[in-house]
C-alpha cells in the first residue's frame, strides 16, 4: 500500500522520536558536530546488506556502550527517496542512511536535510583519500560533500551461455553496435530467447541508468548527462547510442512491454544490463558470462566507462549527536568494514585500488574481478539541482522516440536538451 507523504511523515515521526537522537531541527550545528551519544541509522533491506549492517552495528556497540547505534531497514514506501524526503520534512530523519541515491542529494540538500561532511575537520580529506579521483563526481555545486561515496555496482552486459550456445555462438561478439545487433538477431532467430535483451521499458526517471546511460558513458569516454551547466546527450555520441537502442526495439530484439519478474533468470531474454549485485541472484539459475557494454567502434575493455549504480552514505540534519555519527560513518567505511561489505554482498566499495586492496577476495572469487576493474571507470549521475526532474525529462523523450518510435530520435533528444538546459538555468 502506498502511503501519502504526509501520513508517512507522521508514521516516521512516531517511530524515530522513540530512538532518542532525532528531533525538531538540527539545533546548534557546531555543538551537534562535537556531540556524542546514541544515534539511529538506516540501511537497505537487501538481505546481504542487512547481514553486513547487523555485524557492523554489533562491532561498534561492543566498544561504545555510551554511543550505541540503533539500526533498522529503511521503511517501506513508494520509493526510498520518498521515504527519506518525508522524514526530512518531519524533522525525524536518522543520523545516517546507508542507501542514499546520488540523484536525490540535491533535493535533500535543498530541503535543508543534509549535513555537509566538510564541516568535520577531516571530512574532505577522509572522503578524497578513501575514494580517490572518483570522489569529485559526488561534490555538490557549492563545492561541498553532502554524501560519502560508498559502494557501486558497475553495469556490464551479462549473457546466458546456454542460450548463446543454442544459437551456435560460443564466443559472443558484443563489443560494437553492429556486432551486438548481429549477435542479438542470431539469438532471436534461433529462438534461444524471446528477445536478446530486456531493459525495463517503463518511464521511471531512473530506468535510463540501465539502458542509455551506461552506453553513453562508454561512447563518450565518461561524460555525464549534464556537464558545466549544460546538457550533453543531444550530441552525435548521444544520438548514436539512442539510435542503437531504437534499432533494438524496432527489430524486436528488445521489448516495449513491461515484464513482471526477471527476464534474464526466466530465460525470456538472453542478456541483461546489470551490476555484480546480481551474481548471487543468478547462482544456480543461469550459466552466465559478462562483457563490457558496447560502443560504436568497439573500444578495448580497459577504456570502457559505465554507470556506477552507486548508493552512498549521507548524514541528516535532524541528527543531534553528529560527532558520533561521523565516527560511525568512518568506522563503517573503513578498510576492514569495506572488506566485510564486499565479502557479504559482492558490491564494490568506492575506494581506491579495490582490486589490489582486496586481492585475496578476488583470488577466491574470480567472477567478481572484472567488476573491480570496471569500478575504476564509472560515471555517476550529475550532482545538480533538479536532478530527478532532469532525468524524467530525458526519460520522457527517450521513451517516446526510442522505445515506442513515436518521434524521430534526434529530434526528441534535441527538444529534451533544450528543456534540460532551461531546468539547469533555473537552479
Amino acid at each position: 500500500m502506498k502511503l501519502q507523504a504526509g501520513l508517512l511523515a507522521v508514521v516516521l515521526a512516531g517511530s524515530l522520536v522513540a530512538c532518542g537522537d532525532s528531533g525538531g531541527g538540527s539545533g546548534d550545528a557546531d555543538a551537534a558536530a562535537k556531540a556524542r551519544g546514541p544515534i539511529t541509522i538506516w540501511y537497505s533491506n537487501n538481505a546481504e546488506e542487512v547481514a553486513w549492517g547487523k555485524q557492523m552495528v554489533a562491532a561498534w556497540n561492543a566498544e561504545h556502550a555510551d554511543q550505541k547505534i540503533t539500526a533498522q531497514e529503511i521503511p517501506t514506501g513508494k520509493s526510498s527517496e520518498e521515504v527519506i524526503g518525508a522524514a526530512i520534512t518531519a524533522g525525524n530523519a536518522p543520523c545516517l542512511i546507508f542507501n542514499t541515491s546520488p540523484a536525490s542529494v540535491s533535493q535533500f540538500q535543498k530541503q535543508g536535510g543534509l549535513v555537509p561532511l566538510d564541516s568535520f575537520p577531516d571530512g574532505k580529506s577522509y572522503i578524497e583519500d578513501r575514494s580517490g579521483d572518483v570522489a569529485q563526481q559526488y561534490k555538490s555545486t557549492d563545492g561541498k560533500y553532502y554524501q560519502l561515496p560508498w559502494k557501486s555496482n558497475p553495469v556490464m552486459i551479462f549473457y546466458n551461455k546456454k542460450a548463446f550456445a543454442k544459437a551456435g555462438i560460443t564466443t559472443p561478439a558484443l563489443s560494437t553496435y553492429d556486432d551486438f545487433l548481429a549477435t542479438s538477431r542470431k539469438v532471436v532467430a534461433a529462438k534461444a530467447a524471446k528477445v536478446a535483451i530486456y531493459p525495463a521499458p517503463s518511464n521511471e526517471f531512473y530506468q535510463s541508468w540501465f539502458d542509455f546511460y551506461p552506453l553513453y558513458a562508454a561512447e563518450t569516454g565518461g561524460k555525464q548527462l549534464v556537464e558545466d551547466g549544460k546538457s550533453t546527450f543531444a550530441s552525435d555520441d548521444g544520438k548514436k547510442v539512442a539510435q542503437f537502442w531504437r534499432t533494438m526495439y524496432q527489430d524486436k530484439l528488445a521489448s516495449p512491454e513491461k515484464y513482471t519478474g526477471d527476464a534474464f533468470v526466466d530465460g525470456t531474454s538472453a542478456m541483461a544490463v546489470v551490476g555484480p549485485w546480481a551474481i548471487a541472484t543468478y547462482k544456480g539459475k543461469v550459466d552466465w558470462g559478462v562483457v563490457p557494454v558496447p560502443t560504436s567502434s568497439g573500444k578495448p575493455a580497459g577504456e570502457i566507462h559505465t554507470f556506477s549504480d552507486a548508493k552512498n552514505v549521507a548524514m541528516y540534519s535532524a541528527c543531534k549527536n553528529r560527532g558520533t555519527a561521523w565516527d560511525v560513518l568512518k568506522f563503517a567505511t573503513s578498510k576492514d568494514q569495506d572488506g566485510k561489505f564486499l565479502t557479504a554482498t559482492g558490491q564494490m566499495p568506492l575506494r581506491k585500488d579495490v582490486a589490489t586492496t582486496y586481492a585475496d577476495y578476488f583470488a577466491k572469487n574470480p567472477d567478481y574481478k572484472v567488476f573491480a576493474d570496471q569500478a575504476s571507470r564509472t560515471v555517476e549521475v550529475p550532482n545538480v539541482p533538479n536532478s530527478i526532474t532532469i532525468w524524467q525529462t530525458f526519460r520522457d523523450a527517450y521513451s517516446k522516440s526510442v522505445i515506442f518510435g513515436q518521434q524521430d530520435v534526434g529530434q526528441a533528444l534535441d527538444e529534451a536538451a533544450q528543456k534540460v538546459d532551461q531546468l539547469v538555468k533555473q537552479s
